[in-house]
């Protein structure tokens, strides 16, 4: 009996380095029937997660997907030597109409497991920031051409959020760091790993 394939949608985050790969997997992307959503973002590490990605860039690709085992064989095949990301949703939290468009994408880690009221709480927290139009919760996988000597220990407990505003992202950055100090207050130690500004959308 063949075993079950799982996959997921979610959100992809590959380097952008101006190389043969880089360019040839933003073509592949953009030609791509899986790929719902294609921008260009600036990418920032927190100091927190940081030394577990020291290879970090600044450019990055940034992609809504629909099936995440066709985006772990399109990253195999496209590896760089800069770390990618990839995203896979459990879990949506909630999605909502917000006025604006997307230019926000930040991602969490939990530093514990997962527990079904806790997830609750942080929905109906973020629920509560009007600007915040989706949140979901999954894991996180990376790909690169030389892994990192250190394992991320927090990647099966990840938190997207996508913020739509007119506002500038340092202003939106500050938002989403308010939000997150809401949900520590709560005893839930949600940390943020990079924060994503979209610049363009390709797609």
């Amino acid at each position: 009996m063949s075993q079950l394939e799982f996959f997921y949608s979610g959100y992809v985050c590959a380097p952008y380095l101006h190389s043969y790969e880089s360019v040839n997997l933003k073509e592949f992307w953009i030609n791509s029937k899986n790929i719902e959503k294609l921008f260009f973002v600036t990418g920032t590490f927190s100091p927190e997660s940081k030394p577990y990605f020291s290879d970090s860039t600044n450019l990055y690709l940034l992609a809504k997907f629909k099936d995440s085992a066709k985006i772990s064989k399109d990253l195999i095949a496209h590896n760089q030597d800069k770390t990618s990301f990839l995203f896979n949703i459990h879990d949506d939290l909630f999605q909502r109409e917000v006025n604006g468009e997307t230019n926000f994408v930040t991602v969490y880690y939990l530093e514990y497991g997962e527990y079904e009221e806790d997830l609750q709480e942080i929905a109906n927290l973020l629920l509560k920031r009007e600007k915040i139009e989706k949140a979901g919760f999954g894991n996180m996988n990376t790909f690169c051409v030389n892994p990192s000597k250190f394992t991320f220990p927090y990647s099966e407990q990840i938190v997207v959020i996508e913020v739509a505003s007119e506002k500038s992202h340092q202003s939106v950055k500050k938002y989403c760091e308010q939000t997150r100090r809401d949900v520590n207050r709560k005893g839930m130690v949600m940390t943020n790993l990079i924060s994503l500004s979209i610049l363009d959308q390709i797609k």
